[in-house]
């Protein structure tokens, strides 16, 4: 088994320890390092859950959106401001010009902050009307999630296909639409048994400063390079797929008006970005709109990156993937404490529970998270490692899986996995939850999918 790269003996134990430590959930996981996959039932966990947690409400999911918009206005009000409330200050404490720069950089960054914050809030509130979350109404859904995520340039029923196919092959090798793992083979590396500490070192191993620097890459534009072309994801799409393209084999051909319609909505928000351009200055609408909306896409990445890659969740080829096992691929983390639970609706806090079911609120998703805790027992997965460090820890040691194996751990620039799989299991290995999943891959229309919401 693999030991863990090091990060400095002085940041383990100096003054930022508390930001660089790996949770105790995580260590727990690690000392497990060998996995059974888990023979867990939907129709179980799906009894768990009382039934009034399934219902949606389209008062409160329309309360939550309408607050969040109101509280993005405020912010975007705010930042209009910022040259007064300087010159107020500055005036008022007889402050020179570089006092007044000083506080008028703060204050930019300040609005930067916490708009970005509030962008990246729309598109999870635009990611719950995808699956019909908000409301009961399919027509609420629609009208409210193509609004929230054309603002943040995303197209809303191109990406909520894609999103939907993601939970129907959650980390299945084969299948899965996101973040797909590289293997020894597309990197060149020879094989296992043959492969010497010099091979990885030539091949895959990089100094800290290109690793941040490919990781501020990925954190700011990756998601939109995966929407124009398809970066990091599912490899069998051929080149040109892109969610812009109707005829994409992403999508099928019924889907394709749907295509063209978050296209068009796209070039409608770019037309008026340009528009806002043209009368009150790039310089205008690059602080008010465009850096909040970057770091947006950062936080976006960051958190939908952590969901599923972490170096002891596995992945499944189709021989032993099942709907049940892709859902406890996932890893529930409190992202930024009170700010990814306000802000960001709880898009990570409680991310195993809305994987088995799609269409539960997330507002109810705390009390779902809690009911299902028992059932799932030790593959309930959850890591409070601080989320910066985890966030590093899965950029640096997520590295690559091998290229064979029913079931398989990402390994490290050194070719080594923190856990491995005890055997080579089956979908009829899973019992019941093997029934939501055809041999051929293709998903089972039984009920126990049904549960899910998908």
């Amino acid at each position: 088994m693999a030991k863990e790269q090091g990060h400095g003996p002085y940041l383990r134990s100096g003054p930022l320890s508390w930001l660089v430590h790996d949770a105790p959930e995580y260590e727990e996981r690690k000392k497990r390092s060998t996995f059974v996959p888990p023979s867990i039932s939907i129709k179980d966990v799906h009894a768990a859950v009382p039934r009034h947690l399934f219902e949606r409400n389209t008062a409160k999911g329309l309360f939550y959106v309408g607050r969040h918009v109101a509280i993005s206005l405020l912010f975007y009000l705010f930042a209009k401001r910022i040259d007064a409330i300087v010159w107020n200050i500055s005036s008022a404490f007889h402050w020179g010009p570089l006092g007044r720069s000083v506080l008028c950089w703060f204050l930019w960054a300040l609005y930067w902050f916490w708009q970005s914050v509030a962008l990246a809030g729309m598109w999870t509130l635009g990611h719950e009307c995808g699956h019909d979350a908000i409301s009961p109404h399919s027509w609420v859904n629609t009208f409210v999630g193509m609004g929230l995520h054309t603002w943040v340039l995303t197209p809303y029923f191109a990406w909520r296909l894609t999103h939907r196919s993601h939970h129907k092959g959650t980390n299945s090798l084969e299948r899965d639409e996101t973040y797909h793992p590289v293997t020894r083979k597309d990197l060149n590396l020879p094989n296992a048994d043959h492969a010497t500490q010099m091979d990885y070192m030539e091949i895959i191993e990089e100094t800290p400063l290109y690793t941040l620097f490919k990781m501020v890459i990925r954190q700011f534009l990756g998601f939109q390079l995966y929407l124009i072309h398809n970066r990091k994801g599912n490899p069998k799409y051929p080149p040109g797929t892109s969610h812009y393209k109707p005829s994409s084999k992403l999508f099928k051909p019924q889907d394709r008006t749907s295509i063209i319609v978050s296209d068009i909505a796209i070039g409608c928000m770019l037309l008026f970005l340009a528009a806002w351009s043209y009368r009150t200055g790039f310089s205008n609408v690059w602080n008010l709109y465009f850096v909040p909306w970057l770091w947006a896409h950062n936080w976006i990445v960051m958190f939908t990156y952590l969901q599923h890659s972490d170096p002891t969740v596995p992945y499944y080829r189709e021989k032993s993937w099942t709907f049940a096992r892709g859902a406890l691929a996932t890893v529930d983390r409190p992202v930024f404490g009170w700010i990814g639970r306000f802000f960001w609706h709880g898009i990570a806090h409680d991310h195993v529970a809305h994987h088995f079911f799609v269409t539960i609120p997330f507002y109810n998703l705390p009390e779902v998270t809690k009911a299902i805790k028992p059932v799932l027992g030790e593959y309930y997965c959850y890591d409070s490692t601080p989320t910066l460090y985890a966030l590093w820890r899965s950029f640096t040691q997520c590295t690559f899986v091998e290229a064979e194996g029913d079931v398989v751990f990402f390994k490290n620039q050194r070719g080594e996995a923190l856990r491995e799989c005890a055997s080579e299991p089956t979908v009829a290995d899973a019992g019941d939850s093997g029934n939501t999943v055809l041999m051929n891959g293709s998903m089972d229309d039984g009920e126990e999918l049904k549960l899910t919401g998908l």
